[in-house]
């Protein structure tokens, strides 16, 4: 339901300062013509198989304290954790600085890049520096970014130069500083939080500073305003969601959720939903009703995260773009169903009197303790998915000629074809597993932003973070041409 951070997991509080921890790791091949550390390299940048937003939303298992919360997926694909209070990002005043270094001297700023690849990557960003000026910008980017296509879409490449753009403020960085970047990136110590080095020296985004950016000088402006989600196209995996659930530790937690139970105990009891068995008529009604309800927190929260904004004069960090996003999901949702079912009048007055309910109990509870709403949200959202799941589990066991074992395959509304990129043969039960998806990552989403600081970045877009698996994308690409060359002259 709302938004409150799976991103498909749990998460985090304290530190004024938020951070993001992103620790990738999968295998990947390897030329034994490369240097050995390169190998580890290579195996540090490998390729995540989900999209950004997959990657920060699907399939976590959530875990969460009131003194630290973060993000663990279940994912074998992609081991990623997202940790709020030991990552941030720090570029040293030499980064701020100088631009006049030699690119080929020797120096201990490189950890992870060896001196061959450092050169192939130096005249792959001289090769697009088409003013000469030894600077890159978002028009160059796009054009480095082509050259390796098999690693980036179309769609990623513009996306990423446009983040480049707006969060330089239409600037280019040095290509010294662009290469640094790439070495922390494609580092442990760049995507892990920090840390130290083998050598006892420590990774420059684990040193303590004031700047709260990218090494590349990119910082979270774009967040305000960019904030790309689709809901369509999920994998086979996506759709395989995780019945996950949150283990209070708080007396907070405990109170969100004996209400979550207890909603549901007078709900269920209310439209005898375990009375008898599961009708067509009785998924649509409990489904319509609820969606109904269901995208009150997500406007709730961006509302008044709008005003602490305005009233603030200060960022938000994207998260309000986040909520909307999430309010609008759930209309989505009813906009769906209702193409299945057309409402009576009773039924419509019984949804302005919740409405007028929920909605007043919850911007009155929101502004008192929003850590407590997104924990209640939270705890919901779990009862979404294994209602979604009963759904889908009474589709599957109908018998043959039922009106639910028909329902399976019936056409889906043209809205959800549109809106979940389910194809022109796309069914009922297409939908369900969709709406059941939404759902899990609002679970998630919902657990891991209950508690964190006010200036939290948004989790599902921070141009750090995406930027981050960009260079650490390009480094893989061309570690493996450079790989293929000196293969084929062996």
């Amino acid at each position: 339901m709302i938004l409150g951070t799976t991103l498909r997991q749990g998460r985090r509080i304290a530190s004024k300062r938020p951070a993001f921890l992103i620790g990738t790791s999968s295998s990947s091949r390897t030329s034994s013509a490369v240097a050995p550390h390169s190998t580890a390299l290579l195996h540090c940048c490998a390729e995540p198989t989900a999209t950004v937003q997959q990657q920060h939303a699907r399939s976590f298992s959530a875990t969460s304290k009131h003194t630290k919360s973060s993000w663990y997926p279940t994912s074998s694909h992609y081991q990623l954790t997202i940790d709020l209070l030991s990552r941030s990002y720090h570029t040293p005043p030499s980064l701020q600085s100088e631009s006049t270094k030699e690119l080929d001297s020797e120096r201990t700023l490189y950890h992870a890049i060896p001196p061959s690849l450092r050169a192939a990557i130096i005249a792959d960003l001289r090769s697009v520096d088409f003013d000469n000026n030894g600077r890159i910008d978002s028009d160059e980017l796009t054009a480095l970014l082509r050259k390796h296509s098999d690693s980036f879409t179309e769609g990623e490449i513009l996306e990423l130069s446009e983040l480049f753009y707006t969060s330089l403020g239409a600037s280019s960085v040095d290509i010294d500083r662009f290469l640094e970047a790439l070495d922390a990136a494609a580092d442990d110590r760049g995507t892990s939080g920090g840390g130290h080095t083998e050598d006892g020296e420590v990774s420059m985004l684990a040193e303590k500073g004031k700047y709260k950016t990218h090494p590349l000088g990119i910082g979270t402006c774009a967040s305000e305003y960019m904030f790309a989600k689709t809901h369509g196209k999920y994998t086979e995996e996506d759709l395989n969601v995780e019945l996950t659930h949150l283990p209070p530790v708080t007396f907070s937690d405990r109170t969100a959720l004996f209400a979550v139970r207890c909603v549901r105990l007078v709900f269920d009891t209310a439209t005898l939903w375990n009375v008898g068995s599961i009708t067509k008529e009785k998924i649509l009604n409990r489904a319509i009703f609820l969606e109904t309800i269901a995208a009150i927190p997500g406007m709730v929260a961006a509302i008044i995260r709008h005003f602490r904004s305005l009233r603030n004069m200060a960022r938000d960090g994207g998260m309000l773009n986040m909520f909307l996003e999430e309010a609008n999901n759930e209309r989505m949702h009813l906009l769906t169903f209702i193409r299945m079912k057309e409402p009576g009048y009773l039924f419509r007055g019984a949804v302005i009197g919740a409405q007028f309910g929920f909605g007043s109990f919850f911007l009155t509870a929101y502004m008192i303790n929003p850590t407590w709403c997104h924990r209640f949200i939270g705890y919901i959202e779990e009862e979404a998915c294994h209602t979604y799941t009963t759904i889908l589990n009474e589709m599957d066991s109908a018998p043959s000629g039922s009106e639910l074992a028909q329902w399976k395959i019936g056409d889906a509304p043209k809205i959800a074809k549109g809106y979940w990129h389910l194809g022109e043969h796309g069914t009922v039960y297409d939908v369900m597993l969709a709406v059941r998806a939404d759902e899990a990552e609002h679970r998630d989403v919902n657990h891991a932003v209950s508690g964190i600081p006010d200036d939290t970045v948004n989790p599902l877009y921070d141009p750090r973070v995406k930027l981050d698996i960009m260079l650490k994308k390009y480094v893989k690409d061309i570690m493996e041409k450079e790989a293929s060359k000196q293969s084929s002259v062996a």
